[in-house]
């Protein structure tokens, strides 16, 4: 009975251990969080209204203009660059993130996968890791990118990107990345980064006429690769907000099933001490009565 009671306070002391461990990286990741989300609320509808703004400017353009960035030509080989986090402790979150990756490849780049012409792009090491594993093409140049995240740094994966998808090395260039909603909600999509997609139009509407200044030409030149530059960064702030977001919840549900686990183990411990008690005070009168028959 004392062997089953130091078992069962040995547990309680674990698990109230535990504890202020989710406790304390529970508030770690709100502070982070409050930080994330307000970097990407600033820059969601910039980023929204660039895309929005690049994506009409393709789909009216006549064919006195070749943009190498918004071409379109048979799919043979794809990148697909998939943000994931550097540590776990976040719920299904990578793991949702790389089931859609994979899920992405089955349903639209199955016979590029057979040939072996799927390369992945990995924001974060537990997306390396896991699509590694998983035995497809990795390369993990950018996945580090999280340890010190800027601009730069991703705009360096952007222009990278760009280049690899003009010298036609790949074909089409897909993101694949979680969309922030709240700290209990994310979206996890896979959008079209390479080539710019274009708006589709409703029957009967006009061609908008737009007036360039400077020239056309000059203009989509310069303004292309920045505006592309912005939605892998809005995609990569989404992640990390993602990330924080997810991890907070994990954490919060991890402290309160700790205080269900508490709350059962010191029933259990209770229940023990009682039994022993009992037993002892059954032996102290047995043997006092023994006693006196002798």
């Amino acid at each position: 009975m004392a062997g089953q009671l130091k078992e069962v306070r040995s547990r309680i002391k674990s698990v109230q251990s535990t504890q202020q461990i989710t406790k304390a990286m529970k508030m770690v990741s709100a502070a982070k969080l409050r930080r994330a989300q307000d970097a990407i609320t600033q820059m969601r509808p910039y980023a929204n209204k660039l895309q929005e703004m690049l994506s009409n400017i393709v789909s009216n353009l006549d064919g006195g203009v070749s943009i190498k960035l918004a071409e379109e030509r048979t799919i043979e080989k794809v990148l697909l660059i998939v943000i994931t986090s550097d540590r776990g402790l976040c719920g299904g979150y990578n793991a949702n993130l790389i089931k859609l990756a994979k899920a992405t490849i089955a349903e639209k780049y199955a016979a590029q996968h057979k040939k072996g012409n799927i390369t992945i792009w990995n924001i974060g090491k537990k997306g390396w890791e896991g699509m590694t594993k998983a035995g497809f093409k990795t390369d993990a140049r950018f996945k580090d990118i999280y340890l010190k995240l800027s601009f730069s740094q991703v705009q360096e994966a952007a222009a990278a990107a760009m280049v690899a998808f003009e010298s036609k090395e790949f074909d089409a260039v897909e993101l694949v990345y979680s969309e922030f909603k709240n700290a209990g909600t994310q979206r996890f999509v896979a959008e079209r980064f390479l080539p710019i997609p274009k708006v589709a139009k409703k029957a009967g509407e006009k061609k908008s006429d737009f007036i360039f200044e400077p020239a056309k030409d000059q203009l989509i030149a310069e303004l292309m690769p920045k505006i592309l530059n912005t939605q892998l960064y809005k995609a990569v702030l989404d992640g990390n907000a993602s990330e924080h977001g997810a991890r907070m919840t994990a954490m919060d549900k991890a402290s309160d099933n700790a205080n269900e686990l508490l709350k059962s183990l010191k029933i259990s411990y209770n229940r023990a001490r009682q039994a022993a008690i009992t037993t002892e005070l059954t032996e102290i009168v047995s043997g006092a009565a023994a006693l006196q028959g002798s």
